[in-house]
Order: structure tokens, then C-alpha cells, then sequence
């Protein structure tokens, strides 16, 4: 059975400033309207098959990677909650922070 997903404040606005920093870059909304689809189906990937994603040091916690960004998400009995949208290309440091 497929789980529900539920966004975070947090992951909404990552998203939100992720999709908004390559229309202005490229002064065109076309790379950002791909990339949200490719967001948009992996978290159909996730409904389907919430284990794809990498497994990290906490348990219920996992990544799946989509382009350069990862989705940080938590699996719980009946959803998945989605912590953050994150720039792979960032400190990694600062991805401590997210998962614990």
C-alpha cells in the first residue's frame, strides 16, 4: 500500500528556493518546471517503494537522490515525511544537523 507523504515547512521552502534560484539563474522557468517533475516522481517512487532511498545512521531516516539535491525523508508506520530538499554539492557537515 502506498504511504502518504507529508512536506515539512522546512522541505517546502528548500524546494521553493531551490526551483526559484534557477529561474532567476537562467532566466527562464523551463530547467525548474523539469527539475520539480523529477522531484515529483521520485516521491511516487517513494509512495510505491519507501526503502529505495539510502539508508543513513538513523534508522527511520533515508535519502534518495534526485540530480544534485537530496531528499531527506523519515518513514513512519503510515507516511513519509519529507525533512528537507538539500544541495548535494553543500558541506556535508551541515547535513548532521537535518538527520539527527
Amino acid at each position: 500500500m502506498a504511504k502518504r507523504v507529508i512536506w515539512s515547512l522546512g522541505a517546502q521552502k528548500d524546494k521553493k528556493e531551490i526551483l526559484a534560484y534557477w529561474s532567476e539563474r537562467n532566466q527562464s522557468n523551463r530547467y525548474s518546471r523539469k527539475l520539480n517533475q523529477l522531484f515529483k516522481e521520485a516521491i511516487q517512487l517513494l509512495r510505491e517503494h519507501p526503502y529505495i532511498g539510502r539508508a543513513t545512521d538513523v534508522a527511520s531516516i533515508r535519502i534518495k537522490i534526485v540530480k544534485d539535491y537530496l531528499l531527506i525523508y523519515e518513514l513512519t508506520e503510515n507516511s513519509i515525511n519529507i525533512l528537507s530538499v538539500w544541495d548535494g554539492r553543500q558541506d556535508p557537515s551541515k547535513l548532521e544537523e537535518i538527520i539527527k
